[in-house]
């Protein structure tokens, strides 16, 4: 949720009981010292693609030195950050996509791990929701007791809550639904179409990363809306990368007008369980409610 999740953003989770975090991308120093101060006085987190702040270690040193709630780690080895994090006694989060980089996440002393799914929206990769998060339960449970577990993928609900509670998670971390919220800065447009969307229409691609020039590591790609960009370029991407310098000129301006015919929205499967706007507080409340109610039905 890079640049949707602002500080104002990720106040609002926090003062409604979650952990908000500051959607810190690409690691724009001067974006996150931004957002820093206008979450406060709110303890909110921030995000960080790993490969990115590989490049701007001192991007990561400057944001520890304002004394967030947690860094939350996706996309790359966590291992040349986690000591200086836990050097601060900031709490590590590390989002992981296989098995295999959960175990090496808590190897590298990851205090909670978030077991991303292919549903979700923005960059993942293969594993399934329902059937990785119990797996990675498995490993904590056998190995790391004392690391916690957080489900992310299609989770928009409360019925998306509970069953991660039932599957071995301690809690969720939920993004398109929270982006489809009054304090996310999105375009109007964007939200718009998440609204009128099915799953059906969300397609995982590396379309919009050649479009902006983003070189991400191979084995990523993106969820987003299907349009026109993807439809025309999503099996013809040698074409796009020989294109790439003129469709980037048009991407980025789609973008900063809100034309959702060619710039893409970023938002998961779960973007059917999106049928309004609300505020942050409004969205927690009633997945929080409505877990409550599932879970304490007797199924006998």
């Amino acid at each position: 949720m890079a640049f949707a999740a602002t500080g104002s953003f990720a106040a609002a989770v926090s003062k409604a009981g979650g952990l908000g975090l500051i959607g810190g991308g690409y690691a724009d120093l001067n974006w996150i010292e931004k957002q820093f101060y206008a979450a406060q006085p709110e303890a909110v987190g921030c995000g960080f693609i790993t490969w990115a702040i590989d490049k701007k270690p001192e991007v990561l040193d400057q944001t520890l030195d304002m004394n967030p709630g947690a860094i939350f780690l996706s996309f790359g080895n966590p291992q040349a950050h986690s000591k200086k994090i836990k050097d601060k006694n900031i709490p590590l989060i590390c989002q992981v996509q296989t098995l295999k980089d959960a175990r090496h996440a808590l190897d590298c002393g990851a205090d909670i791990i978030v077991a991303q799914g292919s549903e979700a929206g923005g960059h993942g990769e293969k594993r399934a929701t329902i059937s990785f998060v119990p797996e990675v339960a498995d490993l904590i449970a056998a190995q790391f007791p004392n690391a916690l577990l957080c489900a992310a993928g299609g989770i928009a609900d409360g019925r998306g809550l509970a069953a991660a509670l039932m599957l071995g998670a301690d809690g969720v971390v939920i993004g398109s639904r929270l982006w489809a919220s009054d304090e996310a800065n999105v375009h109007k447009n964007m939200l718009s179409a998440a609204i009128k969307a099915t799953g059906d229409e969300t397609i995982r691609s590396k379309v919009m990363d050649i479009a902006r020039n983003i070189e991400w590591p191979e084995r990523y790609n993106a969820r987003v809306l299907k349009n026109d960009f993807t439809d025309r370029w999503h099996e013809n991407i040698d074409q796009l990368r020989e294109n790439a310098e003129i469709e980037s000129v048009s991407w980025k301006q789609a973008w900063e007008d809100g034309n959702i015919s060619i710039a893409n929205t970023f938002v998961g499967e779960s973007v059917a369980l999106i049928n309004n706007i609300e505020s942050v507080e409004a969205i927690i409340k009633n997945t929080v409610a409505q877990a409550e109610s599932l879970l304490r039905q007797d199924w006998r």
